[in-house]
């Protein structure tokens, strides 16, 4: 599956928009984490604990995106963005969102 923030997919033609398709997912951190990563905020340095963490979400949810359009019989996913959000009253909670449009190539 071709993904590109772009508004086309270069050197392809696109035959047709097969709506607007979504992945979303919620992860929660845990308090292992947390400790770490207030540590690190009082010592400086990355927490790779929290950056695991994002960089899973974020495959995840393009991996939710992309079977979804494969599920309308897409080949690809055009201006695609990506937001995260902290949640919780605690804020430990992440949530990842990426959407796009899923079209069919020529």
């Amino acid at each position: 599956m071709i993904i590109t923030t772009t508004n086309e997919v270069s050197g392809k033609e696109i035959a047709s928009y097969e709506g607007i398709v979504f992945g979303e997912v919620i992860t929660g951190i845990n308090i292992f984490k947390d400790f770490g990563a207030s540590l690190r905020n009082v010592f400086g340095g990355r927490s790779q604990g929290y950056e695991d963490e994002l960089m899973s979400a974020r495959e995840e949810a393009l991996a939710e995106m992309s079977q979804r359009a494969s599920s309308r019989g897409a080949d690809a996913i055009i201006g695609m963005k990506m937001d995260y959000e902290v949640l919780g009253t605690d804020n430990g909670m992440l949530m990842v969102t990426c959407s796009g449009t899923a079209v069919k190539l020529a």
